[in-house]
């Protein structure tokens, strides 16, 4: 008897719990980034400087040379770095979730999220190399993208998943044209274009997607876990292992 209420009590704390980080983390706040030029910026193992070459040799004169190897790039190079890192975050009208009324996990699928983006990022560096970085990462201007309505993206989205769901080896698709200038790809960049293609496949909101939400949410049954709940660290680290 002991053992039963301790457990009920549990499930009410864990219901609980769940209830206040989706009000606490259903709410959205877009804030700007800022960054100093006089201070580097480390994105995954790479350092960054914004300052001109001709600055930072000024500043480090002395010991220029010997700190040459750790700097890399500019503010374009740190951008086409940033955007080709593979960003998951909550999403809504999604299939429903298996045993749920569910088609959306804002406000508690948070840590699910952080831990698919850690197992992508890892697949990128196995498949791809700390080097690479997507070809097109600035092809479309932030203007751009900042006017198309929530209801393109979802159909641009829906689209995208499902080209890539119903074909286990995804081709290459063709590339828009921007402009007369374009070169032609090479062997290796077709190769790791299919390789991309093919990470960003497994994590699609989709019950076929291998490392998607829905079959996470499956995997964290065996937990305890629903559709709804709150997910730890621990838990999430457990079902992606």
């Amino acid at each position: 008897m002991e053992a039963t209420g301790t457990d009920e009590v549990e499930k009410i704390k864990s219901k609980f719990m769940s209830a206040w980080h989706n009000m606490k983390y259903s709410w959205v706040l877009k804030t700007k980034t800022y960054f100093s030029r006089n201070s580097p910026v480390f994105l995954l193992g790479k350092c960054y400087h914004f300052k001109t070459e001709g600055e930072y040799r000024a500043l480090h004169s002395f010991h220029f040379d010997k700190i040459s190897t750790e700097i890399s790039g500019n503010v374009e190079e740190f951008r086409k770095d940033f955007i080709s890192r593979i960003w998951l975050t909550y999403r809504e009208e999604f299939p429903q979730i298996r045993g749920s009324a569910l088609t959306t996990d804002c406000g508690w699928g948070c840590t699910l999220r952080t831990g698919q983006m850690l197992l992508a990022q890892g697949l990128m560096l196995h498949f791809l190399g700390r080097a690479w970085v997507w070809p097109e990462a600035l092809d479309m201007d932030s203007s751009d993208s900042e006017s198309w309505t929530s209801n393109t993206v979802r159909k641009l989205t829906a689209s995208f998943e499902a080209s890539l769901t119903a074909e286990r080896d995804p081709k290459v698709l063709p590339r828009p044209r921007r402009g007369p200038t374009r070169r032609s790809w090479d062997v290796t960049e077709m190769r790791n274009e299919v390789y991309h293609r093919k990470i960003i496949s497994w994590f699609g909101d989709s019950p076929l997607a291998a490392f998607g939400l829905h079959q996470l949410i499956e995997y964290g049954k065996k937990s305890g876990k629903m559709a709804g709940d709150w997910y730890g660290p621990a838990v999430v680290a457990h079902i992606l292992r």
